[in-house]
């Protein structure tokens, strides 16, 4: 019999929640203008690029020279370059973001799930953490990285400074590297009313800094993402290594994607006031969407970065089952083909495939046409649109059919609302 964690249409999805939104004027000239160079960007990234990342962490209380800096294009060649140097098995939350585990797995390491705290995902539970790292040490395993992240994809949660200094604190304890993956540290949603604090910050020399542009800056067809490795003699022959496999795999930036990347990191105004007004788009839209779970009588933590929210369904289980949806996988193909629009499953990000969680992005909710989706960046009112109601309307109604009881007609709908969930282990 296939496990859950077999079925659907992609194995090692899904991909980043994407923005929606259209590409910068600028920006598309900047990559037209650098798609004449004939000559390859270097291993790691081409100087500018290095440099511009280097004030964008310096701008984050992060001291960073260029030699501390590597490029590729993406998170993932660059995730799985950084586990390849390293060696030994990883550790990782339970959810976490798809794409972290295959890296492991195709370099023929085990990866172990850590569960997190009540308060958020993103990071492992300290207690749980140092139990695991001993369980695997005991059954002959060589645990050396814990990859977390702050601003957490699937879950949405941004960890509070406790939280994330005991669990980092157990890390380094243990003698483990630590990646910080901050795909999404530049869109925490604004009045979120938490206090976003890096591991770096806490534990400069152990820990290296990972960040996919198409978090916040940009678009999924210009792929590019940096790291920041410790200003330690360790932190040096690590990021020489890491460089070393990126060419090895040709995991090398094209020079309009490296163009675009500098342009973006450099943070000019026009950038910058896209990224805050995407961020705000996107936080009532995320909003409203955990409105409109909470109305069906689902669960939800609120979300508080992102373009995404992670749903558990579990108290719809009665109405699901007699819809033959019983696990991760179908309700993902049930929510998908209803809503038309992408809702993966919990398995999809490690988390236990008999329990009923989705994703679910606010990207759908922009619009499907350029002007859509001008008109929601724009829009004083964004939830007040005919195409978002559209969107939030189907989404209450399909939950709410779930029930067997009409859904809301948008944010505003009715039903039994809750301040969040917690995981259920």
């Amino acid at each position: 019999m296939a496990r859950a964690e077999d079925r659907g249409p992609v194995r090692y999805g899904p991909v980043l929640p994407e923005p929606g939104l259209p590409v910068l004027p600028e920006l598309s000239a900047i990559v037209a203008a650098a798609a004449g160079r004939a000559a390859p960007e270097p291993p790691g990234g081409p100087p500018p690029l290095l440099e511009a990342a280097g004030g964008y962490w310096l701008r984050r209380g992060l001291p960073t020279e260029r030699t501390q800096v590597a490029a590729a294009p993406g998170g993932a060649p660059l995730l799985l370059a950084v586990t390849a140097a390293l060696g030994g098995d990883v550790l990782v939350p339970r959810p976490c973001p798809a794409w972290w585990v295959p890296q492991a797995r195709l370099l023929g390491r085990d990866a172990f799930h850590v569960p997190t705290p009540a308060e958020c995902g993103g990071v492992p539970d300290p207690y749980a953490l140092l139990e695991t790292v001993r369980r695997v040490r005991a059954e002959g395993g060589d645990p050396r990285l814990l990859v977390l992240a702050v601003p957490d994809d699937p879950t949405a949660t941004v960890a509070p400074p406790e939280v994330l200094h005991e669990a980092v604190e157990a890390a380094v304890g243990e003698g483990l590297h630590v990646v910080s993956d901050e795909t999404w540290r530049d869109t925490v949603h604004p009045g979120a009313d938490t206090v976003l604090f890096g591991p770096a910050e806490m534990y400069p020399d152990a820990v290296t800094v990972l960040t996919d542009l198409t978090g916040a800056f940009l678009p999924p067809s210009l792929p590019a993402a940096c790291a920041r490795f410790p200003a330690t003699a360790a932190g040096a022959r690590l990021a020489d290594r890491v460089r070393d496999i990126l060419t090895a795999t040709g995991a090398l930036l094209a020079a309009p994607v490296a163009a675009a990347a500098g342009h973006v990191l450099g943070e000019p105004d026009a950038v910058t006031a896209r990224r805050v007004a995407a961020v705000a788009l996107h936080a009532r839209l995320a909003g409203a969407l955990h409105e409109a779970v909470l109305a069906a009588g689902a669960l939800a933590r609120p979300p508080r970065a992102g373009r995404h929210l992670y749903a558990d369904l579990e108290p719809l289980r009665p109405h699901l089952a007699a819809r033959g949806v019983t696990d991760a996988q179908e309700l993902e193909d049930h929510l998908t083909g209803r809503l038309g629009m992408p809702a993966p499953g919990g398995h999809r990000f490690g988390d236990t495939p008999a329990a009923l969680r989705v994703r679910l992005s606010t990207g759908p909710l922009v619009g499907s046409t350029p002007e859509e989706r001008a008109a929601s960046l724009t829009s004083p009112e964004p939830l007040e649109l005919p195409h978002v109601e559209r969107v939030l309307s189907m989404v209450g109604s399909t939950l709410g059919d779930i029930r067997g009881e009409p859904g809301p007609a948008g944010p505003a709908g009715g039903g039994p609302a809750g301040e969040g969930w917690e995981y259920r282990r």
